[in-house]
């Protein structure tokens, strides 16, 4: 007996089917890695600002906290 006599058409056409959904979602996926590396690589910059930007506050907070202190003690 042949092995295509054996197999049914149905079942072929399953398997490729199968498979042609497969290799779609394969590449939409790749497609959103590819679209979320680019968004992160757009961010970069911006984290690095940002911490940037909370250390000047913390530091700007702390000389806050010193002339409150002095100002506290001058006039107390």
């Amino acid at each position: 007996m042949n092995f295509w006599q054996a197999v049914p058409v149905a079942a072929v056409i399953t398997i490729v089917i199968q498979t042609a959904f497969v290799l779609l979602w394969v590449g939409r996926a790749g497609a959103r890695l590819d679209m979320m590396e680019q968004r992160l690589e757009q961010q970069a910059g911006v984290n690095e600002r940002l911490a940037r930007l909370e250390e000047q506050a913390f530091a700007q907070r702390a000389t806050l906290d010193r002339i409150e202190t002095k100002l506290d003690r001058e006039y107390s």
